[in-house]
């Protein structure tokens, strides 16, 4: 039972967010510039964020040419240039409220290896940049495959195409930073909090957590809730069009002379790698198993971590020796488009879901946007 202080001090807030990486420490801090002395919750039910906030590859995407012309099979020119400028935005935004030194960023372009299957995908680059270029101010793609030989890369890369409007940065600094914004603007988190479920009552939303430690769970009240949660969301909210992803990452041990620099995609954006600290970090391989990475569960399989060291062995790494140091998993959400889920759920609850694998690049920008829907008054 909880006492009287703690029913009096500790169980109601303005707004709650539910979901403590990048979306939902981006939507606190957007609610905390509109609002300077509104209370303001983050819960998180990791003692980490738990998700893909920390656990992907540190890329600062926009979209690689032939994920854009994979796009296009099923979006109009204008809903994909309308995703990329997303993206975008995202990207800037987390840029002004961060800086660039303290997330590592770097805009330094991006590669993408062309096989021989994808040669085809040159044909298009000219429309592409056409389309892009309002949006950009200049050309997305340029050809560079003089430096396929300088980077090492194995035979069966004929091409290598450059993404002039991508990099990368250091997710692990960039969610410190995040977090530690959010403390400085009295923005109170609590971790190891998961949230058993939600209820829209008549003039507030509910929130049970379950306690730690007594055997009871915590009821919690709020104006205004957020579901930031992206692929754990169906644990609260079954009826959405979102299904869970697991990315599998490996990184090596140091490489002594290593040749390559920068960051990389290839095969329509399922595969990935860049170098970091003198290793190769490389994540990927989800197409090879599209049902059984359908899941929330943190894990590696030997299917997909095996393809990850041929492809290392074979196209990135083909004449040097390497050790791998360690491997990890992150749940990432997609659904049958691309586009996030950003909308009013019911009166006093608000989602702001299904990053589609851009959580890095997006959702900076999503919370701005779930921010703009929560202040506003519901029907």
């Amino acid at each position: 039972m909880l006492s009287y202080w703690e029913r009096e001090s500790f169980l109601s807030y303005d707004y709650i967010i539910i979901g403590g990486g990048i979306v939902g420490m981006s939507t606190a801090l957007s609610l905390r510039s509109r609002h300077a002395r509104a209370s303001i919750l983050v819960l998180e039910r990791g003692l980490l964020p738990t998700g893909a906030s920390t656990r992907n590859a540190g890329f600062a995407c926009i979209g690689s040419l032939t994920e854009i012309l994979d796009d296009l099979h099923t979006m109009t020119p204008d809903e994909v240039v309308r995703l990329v400028a997303l993206r975008r935005s995202g990207l800037q935004r987390l840029r002004e409220r961060l800086g660039d030194e303290a997330i590592g960023y770097a805009e330094c372009g991006s590669y993408e290896l062309i096989t021989e299957g994808e040669v085809a995908a040159l044909d298009h680059l000219y429309e592409v940049n056409e389309l892009l270029k309002p949006l950009l101010g200049s050309e997305a793609f340029s050809r560079c495959d003089e430096k396929v030989h300088p980077f090492g890369l194995g035979s069966a890369v004929r091409h290598l195409i450059r993404n002039n409007h991508e990099g990368q940065l250091h997710t692990g600094r960039a969610m410190r930073a995040l977090i530690d914004l959010c403390l400085s603007q009295r923005i109170e988190i609590k971790t190891g909090a998961e949230v058993a479920g939600i209820e829209d009552c008549a003039d507030h939303a509910a929130v049970t957590v379950g306690h730690p430690h007594l055997d009871m769970q915590v009821v919690y009240r709020a104006g205004q809730v957020a579901i930031c949660t992206n692929a754990f969301t169906q644990n609260l909210v079954p009826d959405l069009d979102l299904q869970p992803g697991r990315g599998q990452v490996l990184v090596t041990k140091p490489i002594s002379g290593l040749r390559i620099r920068g960051v990389f995609h290839f095969d329509h954006g399922y595969y990935y790698f860049r170098e970091v600290d003198g290793r190769i970090l490389f994540g990927g391989g989800r197409r090879l198993d599209i049902d059984g990475e359908r899941t929330d569960t943190f894990a590696h399989t030997d299917l997909i971590l095996s393809d990850l060291r041929a492809k290392l062995a074979s196209i990135i790494l083909p004449d040097t020796p390497f050790e791998i140091d360690y491997t990890w998993s992150g749940i990432m959400a997609f659904g049958s488009d691309k586009a996030p889920i950003i909308r009013r759920y019911s009166r006093h609850i608000c989602l702001g879901v299904r990053m589609g694998g851009m959580g890095v690049a997006i959702g900076s920008e999503v919370g701005e946007q779930l921010a703009l829907l929560m202040v506003a008054k519901a029907p």
